[in-house]
Parts: C-alpha cells; sequence; structure tokens
C-alpha cells in the first residue's frame, strides 16, 4: 500500500514509524513549514521533517495546500491513502478525492467530543477523566468525518498535558496499525458522528494562561496541568510575574480570605484560597529564572502570609 504522510509536531512521529516499521511504500512526507523559535528566532524543522530525513524519505513543505501544484504534486504520486497525523492545515476537497482509499485522521480524542486544534488540552482543562484516540475517515469538515476505531485512556487527577502527549502519541500509532490492518482485511464499518454530542477544542494560546484565583481550586488546578508545558499557567505577585508549573489541591473549604490570598506559608509550603477551596503550589518559576519546587523557591524569594496573586 502506498501512503502519503501528512504531520508536524513530535506527536505525529510515532505514527510515521509504525508506518515505516510495518513496510508500507511512503513516497513523501508532507509537513509545516520550518519556523523561527527562540530569542535568536532561528529556523527550526519540524520533528516530522527531522524524522523522515533521517529515514531517507522525500519531504515537502508546501506554504498553501489548495493550489494547483500542490494537488498535482499528490495526484503524481498516485497514493492509495493519505494518513493525516496533526498536520496543522485544512485539506481540499480535491486533495481529499485523490486516495483511492480515501484519507484517515488519527485525533487526539474521543470524537465528537474535543474536535478542533488543542483537544487533550482541553480535556485536562475540563477536568475529564477519559480521553482517547480516534481514527476517522477525513472528510472537509473540522474533524467531523465517519469515525473508524476509538480507544479510551483514563487521565489521572495529576496528569499534566504533556504527559497526556506522550501517552496518546503512542496510542495514535497503535490504533492507527489497527485501523490499516482492519482496512486491508475490509472488516471497517465507518459510523457517523452524532453532531449533537460534538465539543470544540480551540488553539490555546498565551493569555489562557492567566490564573483567575476567584474560580475553584479544582478549576485552577486542571487549568495548571492543561497548560503544562505550554503555554504554561501564570500568575502574578507585587508586579512580577510567575508561572505555576505544578499544585494540588488541599480541600474544598473557604478561609474566607480573598480569592488569590497566600493563606499559609513556610520553608517548604505555599498555601493559596480560591474561590472555592486552597491551593498548594509545590512548582513555580519566575520570569527569566529556572523552575523550582517550592521549598527551593522559597529559601530565595520572600513571600509572606497575606500577600495576594491577582490577574492582570
Amino acid at each position: 500500500m502506498k501512503i502519503i504522510f501528512m504531520g508536524t509536531p513530535e506527536f505525529s512521529v510515532p505514527c510515521l514509524k509504525m508506518l515505516i516499521e510495518e513496510g508500507y511504500e511512503i513516497p513523501a512526507v508532507i509537513t509545516q513549514p520550518d519556523k523561527p523559535k527562540g530569542r535568536g528566532k532561528k529556523l527550526c524543522a519540524p520533528p516530522v521533517k527531522e524524522f523522515a530525513l533521517s529515514c531517507g524519505i522525500n519531504v515537502y513543505q508546501p506554504e498553501k495546500v489548495k493550489t494547483k501544484e500542490f494537488v498535482g504534486l499528490i495526484r503524481s504520486m498516485s497514493p492509495d491513502l493519505i494518513i493525516v497525523v496533526a498536520y496543522g492545515k485544512i485539506l481540499s476537497k480535491r486533495v481529499l478525492d485523490i486516495p483511492r482509499l480515501g484519507c484517515i485522521n488519527v485525533h487526539a480524542s474521543l470524537l465528537p467530543k474535543y474536535r478542533g486544534a488543542a483537544p487533550y488540552q482541553w480535556a485536562i482543562i475540563n477536568g475529564e477523566k477519559v480521553t482517547g484516540i480516534t481514527t476517522m475517515l477525513m472528510d472537509e469538515g473540522m474533524d467531523t468525518g465517519d469515525i473508524l476505531l476509538r480507544r479510551e485512556m483514563n487521565i489521572p487527577d495529576d496528569m499534566t498535558a504533556g504527559e497526556l502527549h506522550d501517552k496518546l502519541s503512542i496510542m495514535g500509532a497503535e490504533i492507527l496499525k489497527e485501523t490499516l490492518k482492519k482496512l486491508e482485511m475490509g472488516v471497517l464499518t465507518p459510523v457517523p458522528q452524532n453532531n449533537d454530542e460534538a465539543t470544540y477544542a480551540s488553539m490555546l494560546n498565551k493569555d489562557m494562561g492567566n490564573i483567575d484565583w476567584t474560580k475553584s481550586a479544582r478549576d485552577i488546578c486542571n487549568l495548571i496541568r492543561g497548560t503544562n508545558p505550554w503555554p504554561g499557567a501564570y500568575t502574578y505577585l507585587n508586579g512580577c510575574r510567575i508561572r505555576i508549573w505544578k499544585a494540588e489541591i488541599i480541600d474544598n473549604q473557604r478561609t474566607g480570605q480573598q480569592p488569590g490570598a497566600v493563606v499559609d506559608v513556610d520553608k517548604c509550603s505555599l498555601i493559596v484560597e480560591c474561590g472555592k477551596g486552597t491551593l498548594k503550589v509545590l512548582e513555580l518559576q519566575m520570569d527569566n529564572c529556572r523552575k523550582m519546587f517550592t521549598e527551593e523557591y522559597l529559601c530565595g524569594h520572600k513571600i509572606n502570609k497575606g500577600d495576594v496573586f491577582v490577574k492582570e
């Protein structure tokens, strides 16, 4: 089977690796253009590009995927199938119609829930206990195609988005392998999604990490987990931004103090009042400094009982 693979971030790499190990013919990998990163704005290749080139696979990085040139490129390869894993661009019907077996997408949610760009992050932010992987036949909509296979996994209460990413990327390769085997055997039955149950997972942005202390300790803890490692949850104390990377819920009762107020602090503990309950901060970071455990941070930075973290 001749397969064109389309993907960009680290999440996509295990699926591509599986295809290579299973011996599928891969005439090309399509990925996003190199982008500037870091303070020096040095151009960096997407992880999928780096991996594909290391395996000797041709890589194409079109700026646009709706041009005649791109459609002609895909058609010239006569693929049996196109597999899309976190590519980052919407394909036109002209591209979707080229492969004789269609286009399969590997999506990091239990569709129809969490269609969109940041499904597993929003699952954590919204306090979901279960998520998973869905393979689907692609259509012109945003993650609206017929479902092929789904697999669930539990989300532990302390799991971050980064940790969930790693688990789901491996699961994605496993369920894609199963999907392709069943496709070759002719035993797959596509099932239409129930659009009434659909939810949307919008792309994350830096402002979303700004902690609103009037929310419950549970909601704030979920935000911290769901935005770790990017964009990161943060707050302000005396005009300085502090990122909070890890925290745990102490209780769901209020002490009666202002949300954001430090209700208890000693050499190794920092407890903050929330709209409902209190939160114990475990790991934090000031701008231009490294991450620190709370006890380490408090050795060099003064935080007093009654100080108030604020949203700005």
